[in-house]
Parts: structure tokens; sequence; C-alpha cells
């Protein structure tokens, strides 16, 4: 199962994403939770994690949310 971190996301901002997880703290507590989310999706998607079905679409639904919040940020 392929993992979905933000470098392979995004990878026309990988130098944008390190700046603004050095410079902006906002931005790297979004980074990690949206890392920590994505380690919990990946254990769900893999069985490593069992989960019921309303949950585990809770946890994507929290991903991509993040993930668009994210991406707002780096297109700023």
């Amino acid at each position: 199962m392929q993992r979905h971190d933000l470098k392979h996301d995004f990878p026309e901002h990988q130098e944008k994403i390190h700046q603004l997880k050095i410079g902006d703290k906002h931005f790297r507590e979004l980074f990690d939770e949206y890392h920590k989310i994505e380690h919990q999706v990946h254990r769900i998607n893999t069985g490593v994690e069992i989960a019921i079905d309303e949950y585990a679409h809770e946890v994507k639904a929290k991903l991509l949310h993040l993930k668009d919040e994210i991406y707002k940020y780096l297109n700023k």
C-alpha cells in the first residue's frame, strides 16, 4: 500500500515545505499532525490496525482536510 507523505504528494514544493517546517510554527503543527494521521491510515489500510468503517472514513476525511489546508498554505 502506497504512503502519502507530503514530499511525494507535493514534489514541486519540497523546498517550501522544508522552509515552512523550520520557520512557521503553525505549518509545523499541520505537518506533524498530517504525518501522524497518514501513518494511522496506512496502518488501517494494511490491516495492522483494525478499525470499523465509520472510524476509518473519519480518519481518512481528517487526513484529506489537513492535506487541503497544507496545499492552501503552500500556494500562498
